[in-house]
């Protein structure tokens, strides 16, 4: 089993450092952007030449750092630095392949994030960066949880990045994932339209299989490709069986990666309706945008709640009881395709 010792989170909320979730930050023109702090951790100089996505990794990762470093570095990624992977690409074509900005390159990457905490951190241990689009941070986890099972007392940092890059936003844009009329995400689940917000931002876990001082657990990872959506079901009952045989507990909260696109409703309702009356449903997308790696910020998220014990009323979908929260379980659909489950737990004793 996997515990979660600390957290950290930058966001289009104020989630970064003493975080305040009551109180809804708007959207703007249709794209949720990070808050991102001032990085006092990383050289001034260093963080000129640094992408978005670079940043915010680096700058999360790095108020983590435990004594003695990490021993291991796993990071997930959609995309990561595509910005800059776009600028160094147009460099070759308008300077004719002649003198090129060498750091457009070295952050182009999808494990610049990874290498960047890495070298900050002089950790020469394995690093290495999951790029499987919305299950990206998924995979992260499970490679992480194979380490801790053969290592429990060692600390490892597993996170997960996005940015908001011009390009991809353009194609998935194009492609019909974001609205096209402007939206508000106070109002995101209202009425039936296609297309969502773009979101981006980026979670950092220090785990460990060791229980003490923990702040909650991951005892479950399942996830499924197909877009049938008795497949997303059946991952998702899966979960709930084996909670209640294996520790005749029962989830208390459904934390849902609904995102307001009338298209993939059916896969949330699916899921939704093999729950009991008694559990209590979530969202949190009208909170952080669709995210390729929206489960970093939803684990994230889970962690929160089960900390303080209080959901922020704007996050409720449906609510019948106010039992104490145990048991979240994060089931997320990207693009219609990737399904995915987390169940997140509190830890007893």
């Amino acid at each position: 089993m996997m515990y979660i010792h600390q957290s950290a989170c930058i966001s289009a909320q104020h989630s970064f450092g003493s975080a305040d979730l009551n109180k809804l930050v708007p959207s703007n023109q249709n794209k949720m952007l990070a808050i991102e702090p001032s990085y006092p951790q990383i050289p001034p100089a260093m963080l000129r030449r640094m992408g978005k996505a670079v940043r915010m990794g680096t700058g999360a990762a790095l108020t983590l750092l435990p004594e003695g470093g990490w021993d291991g570095i796993v990071i997930g990624t959609a995309n990561g630095g595509m910005e800059d992977c776009i600028k160094f690409l147009n460099q070759i074509v308008e300077y004719k392949e002649g003198l090129l900005t060498p750091g457009n390159f070295v952050q182009s990457t999808a494990n610049a994030i990874a290498s960047q905490i890495g070298l900050q951190t002089a950790n020469r241990k394995y690093n290495v960066t999951h790029v499987h689009r919305g299950l990206a941070f998924e995979n992260a986890l499970l490679d992480t949880d194979m380490f801790i099972s053969e290592n429990p007392s060692k600390t490892y940092l597993v996170g997960s990045v996005d940015e908001i890059s011009s390009f991809n936003y353009n194609i998935d844009f194009l492609d019909g994932w974001f609205r096209k009329s402007p939206a508000s995400n106070a109002q995101l689940y209202i009425g039936s339209e296609e297309g969502t917000l773009a979101g981006e931002g980026a979670s950092m876990f220090n785990v460990s299989g060791l229980r003490q001082n923990a702040l909650a657990s991951i005892q479950r990872i399942g996830t499924i490709h197909g877009e049938d959506p008795e497949l997303g079901k059946k991952l998702f009952e899966s979960v709930i069986s084996e909670l209640s045989v294996s520790a005749d507990e029962t989830i208390d909260l459904m934390l849902s990666g609904e995102n307001g696109d009338s298209r993939l409703s059916r896969y949330y309702e699916a899921c939704e309706s093999l729950l009991p009356d008694s559990v209590t449903i979530a969202r949190f997308k009208h909170m952080f945008g669709e995210i390729p790696t929206a489960t970093g910020i939803a684990v994230w998220l889970a962690t929160q709640i089960i900390s303080s014990g209080e959901i922020p009323v704007h996050m409720i979908k449906k609510q019948t009881s106010k039992k104490p929260i145990r048991n979240i379980l994060i089931y997320n659909n990207h693009k219609g395709v990737q399904h995915s489950c987390i169940l997140v737990s509190a830890v007893s004793g």
